[in-house]
C-alpha cells in the first residue's frame, strides 16, 4: 500500500478524490463554459452530485450522509478548484450550511432537512449580508417579529451565493431592531412574502447564482429557529475558522493547478525563435511561483490537520485566508503574464481564475478583517 502523497490524507480521502474527479470530468468540466453564459449552474447537477455522495459529506449517516471528515470535505473542495469550478455552489450548501444545521439543528429539524441537503433536492444557503453592512454584522436590519407561534421576517440580503436556486436560507436577523445580538432562522422558499430578486452580474464567478432576497412579513414558525434565540452571531463565528480555511485550500489548490498549465504552456509558446521557457525571466517568475505555492501548501495542509482534529483557531483560520488569498491574487497575475496577449482571453484558464480569484480577498471576511482578527492575539 503507498501512503498518500501528503500526509494529511489518509487511502479513504484518495480513493474519495477518484471517485469526485472522475465525476467533476465528466459531468461539469464539459459544461463550465454554458453555465457561466447562463449565470447558474442546473439544478440537475446538484441531484446528480447527491446521487453520487459529493453533498454535504460531513453530515452523519442517521441524516442521509456519508458521515465523513473535513478531509473528504477538502478533497472536493480541491478537486473543484483544480479545474476552476468554484463557482459551482457545492461548497457554501454542503460545508457553511449543513454544518449549521447539524450543529445547531433540533432532531426534527435535521430529519426534515438534511436528507434532502445531502441528495440535493433541497438547496440550502446562508443569508447573512445586507445592502450597505457588509462585514459588520451586528448592524444588520432584518428583524423577526414575535407572532405567537410565529416569526414575521421582514428585510433584505444580497450577495447571497446559489440564491437562484435556493430552497432554504438559513436567515441571520434580529427580534430587537435596536439589539446588537442576532438570531438564526430557516425559512423556506416557498413561504408567502418571500421572492427572489434578479442574478446579480459578478465580474467572476459568473456561472454561479448569485442574488438580492427579499423578506415581507414572511410568517415563519419558531420551530423554524436554529438555537436559541439571540446566539445566532456566536454560531456563525463558531463556524468561521472553518469557513475561512476553504478559502485557503480553494486558493492553494488553484495556484498550484494554474502552474501545471502555465509551464505546459510556456514550454510550447514560441518566440524569437525559442519557448517562453527558455528565457530567464521565465524560469526565475516559474521558481517563485512553485516556491510560494509549496510555502502554502505545507501551511494549509497543517490547518486542514488542525480542522480534522478538532484545534483549528479563529486566528489561523484567518491566517490561511489571508494569506491563501493574498498569494494566490499575486500568483496568477504573475502566470496570467507569462501568457501574455492569450493570458486576456477568457478561453484560457488561467485568466477565468485570476478574475475569479479576486472576490476570495473580499468573501468570508475581507482581507483588512482578516488582519483585525490577527491583530488581536498579539
Amino acid at each position: 500500500m503507498t501512503a498518500p502523497a501528503r500526509p494529511v490524507f489518509r487511502e479513504d480521502h484518495e480513493q474519495f478524490r477518484d471517485q469526485v474527479r472522475r465525476f467533476v470530468e465528466r459531468e461539469i468540466v464539459p459544461h463550465l463554459a454554458a453555465w457561466e453564459a447562463a449565470g447558474i449552474v442546473p439544478r440537475e447537477l446538484w441531484r446528480k452530485a447527491g446521487a453520487n455522495g459529493l453533498l454535504c459529506v460531513t453530515v452523519p449517516e442517521a441524516y442521509g450522509g456519508a458521515g465523513g471528515d473535513f478531509g473528504h470535505s477538502a478533497v472536493l473542495i480541491e478537486e473543484l478548484a483544480r479545474v476552476n469550478a468554484t463557482a459551482v455552489g457545492f461548497t457554501t450548501h454542503s460545508e457553511i450550511v449543513a454544518p449549521y444545521i447539524t450543529a445547531y439543528g433540533t432532531e426534527e429539524q435535521k430529519r426534515r432537512w438534511l436528507p434532502a441537503m445531502v441528495s440535493g433536492e433541497c438547496i440550502a444557503v446562508i443569508a447573512m449580508s445586507e445592502p450597505g453592512v457588509g462585514s459588520d454584522l451586528r448592524n444588520m436590519r432584518t428583524c423577526a417579529r414575535r407572532d405567537g407561534d410565529d416569526y414575521l421576517v421582514s428585510g433584505q440580503k444580497t450577495f447571497i451565493t446559489n440564491g437562484g436556486n435556493a430552497d432554504l436560507m438559513v436567515t441571520a436577523t434580529k427580534l430587537d431592531p435596536a439589539a446588537k445580538e442576532l438570531t438564526l432562522i430557516c425559512v423556506e422558499a416557498d413561504r408567502p412574502g418571500f421572492s427572489k430578486g434578479r442574478l446579480l452580474e459578478k465580474i467572476g464567478l459568473k456561472g454561479q447564482d448569485t442574488s438580492e432576497l427579499f423578506f415581507e412579513e414572511v410568517r415563519v414558525p419558531t420551530s423554524n429557529r436554529l438555537g436559541e434565540e439571540n446566539q445566532g452571531f456566536r454560531y456563525l463565528t463558531h463556524q468561521l475558522a472553518w469557513e475561512r480555511t476553504i478559502i485557503g485550500i480553494r486558493a492553494a489548490a488553484c495556484i498550484e493547478s494554474m502552474l501545471e498549465q502555465t509551464l505546459h504552456y510556456v514550454r510550447d509558446r514560441q518566440v524569437f525563435g525559442k519557448t517562453v521557457f527558455d528565457f530567464q525571466n521565465t524560469r526565475f517568475k516559474l521558481a517563485e511561483c512553485k516556491a510560494q505555492a509549496t510555502m502554502l501548501r505545507v501551511f494549509v495542509d497543517d490547518c486542514l490537520g488542525k480542522a480534522m482534529r478538532d484545534e483549528l483557531t479563529a486566528e489561523v483560520g484567518a491566517m490561511c485566508k489571508l494569506l491563501g488569498s493574498e498569494m494566490q491574487g499575486r500568483v496568477l497575475d504573475e502566470l496570467l503574464q507569462l501568457h501574455g496577449g492569450y493570458g486576456f482571453m477568457s478561453e484560457y484558464a488561467v485568466s477565468r481564475a485570476w478574475v475569479d480569484a479576486r472576490v476570495a480577498r473580499i468573501y468570508g471576511g475581507t482581507s483588512e478583517i482578516m488582519k483585525e482578527i490577527i491583530a488581536r492575539s498579539l
